[in-house]
Formats: C-alpha cells, sequence, structure tokens
C-alpha cells in the first residue's frame, strides 16, 4: 500500500487543464483514483512488461501512472492537441521510469495495429448534449485492440458494460464503485467542488 500511497503523492502533481473543452467533458481523474486503478493493473499482472496504452489521455495522468510500473511500451492517445500538449509537459516534470508516446489522434479510431494490450482509460461519459454513449466507441476500440482493460464509467453503467463485454465475449473480473471529486470547470456547475459518483470495471477480452 506504501507503493500505491506513494504514486499518488506523485500523480498529485500532474497539471490539470487549464481551459477544459466542455464538449470533450474534459475533466481530470482524481490522483487517488489514477492511483488505484494503476494499481490494481500491477498487482493483476497487466502492466510489467506489456504494451499500455491510454485512450483519451487527457492530462496523461493514467498513462503516467502505468509508466511507472515498468511496462515495455506507454502510448497516450487523445485527439486534443492542447490535452496532448499539456501531456507532454506533465511527462517533462514527473519523469516517469519509462518514457511515455504521445499520438494525436482519435482514440476510438486508433491508427494502432496492436494487439494483446492492456488498455487504461477514463472516457467521457457521455453527459453532453451530442455526446451520448461517448464511452461505447471507447468500449468497441477496446475490445479490438485490448486483451484486457480498466475503464471508469458513470454510476449505473455496469449491467451496459457486462453486456457489451459478453456480446465480445470478454469478461468483467472486477468492478467497484468510486468518487471523483472534481473543482468547479464550467459555468454550468453550480458549486466549487462536486462529487461524481462513478465505477471502475476491469474486463479480460
Amino acid at each position: 500500500m506504501r507503493m500505491k500511497a506513494a504514486l499518488e503523492r506523485r500523480l498529485s502533481e500532474v497539471s490539470g487543464f487549464a481551459d477544459p473543452k466542455v464538449e470533450y467533458e474534459q475533466y481530470p481523474t482524481p490522483a487517488d483514483l489514477a492511483a488505484h486503478l494503476v494499481h490494481l493493473a500491477d498487482v493483476q499482472g497487466d502492466l510489467a512488461g506489456k504494451t499500455v496504452v491510454d485512450l483519451g489521455t487527457g492530462t496523461g495522468i493514467l498513462a503516467l501512472g502505468a509508466a511507472t510500473r515498468n511496462p515495455a511500451r506507454v502510448l497516450g492517445v487523445e485527439r486534443d492537441p492542447e490535452a496532448l500538449s499539456l501531456a507532454r509537459e506533465n511527462e517533462a516534470r514527473f519523469a516517469p521510469e519509462v518514457g511515455v508516446e504521445w499520438l494525436l489522434a482519435d482514440a476510438t479510431r486508433p491508427p494502432l495495429c496492436l494487439s494483446d494490450v492492456t488498455v487504461l482509460m477514463n472516457p467521457p461519459f457521455g453527459a453532453q448534449r451530442g455526446n451520448v454513449h461517448a464511452d461505447r466507441a471507447f468500449l468497441e476500440t477496446v475490445a479490438d485492440i485490448a486483451a484486457v482493460s480498466y475503464s471508469i464509467h458513470n454510476e449505473g453503467s455496469r449491467e451496459f458494460v457486462e453486456a457489451f463485454a459478453d456480446d465480445d465475449d470478454g469478461e468483467v473480473t472486477h468492478a467497484f464503485r468510486a468518487e471523483l471529486a472534481l473543482a468547479k470547470q464550467y459555468d454550468h456547475q453550480t458549486s466549487e467542488r462536486e462529487v461524481i459518483d462513478a465505477e471502475v470495471f476491469r474486463i479480460e477480452w
């Protein structure tokens, strides 16, 4: 647990979005949740020696966390060039043990010829108009490239995620609730701090 706590302290230094885009649902993944997810993946043997892909990497926090766990390779895929620039800046300060390859591309259609990878991701929840079921597109990509995936979804997603995995011969092996404590970022938010209930899933494909 000390390794997990140490990782959380390091990840807490990762900078968030200065000007987040609401249409992309750009919310930072909290350091405690990122550290927990990376720690679980490490304990399960899904990081060391593996190719790890962070789809929709945003600030880069999941990719950077994975890069501390002796992976063979880490890729962060992001379609927003400003977010990708931020992720690169975070890497320079974070100085992970393994360098991250940053790729400017649509995470739901990544130009990658990979298989048998571990995917870590915090996809958009699909809460914004015109962005409904955004996490489905991410899962469709994961089903094509991943041996195992870890993903964060809106509360109440378990039935959907389990059914989706089952349709693609996958299996949800771990599921747990999580809270995303987020500072106010957008004008439509009414409080300075909001806690969003979420669910996290590990899926073997």
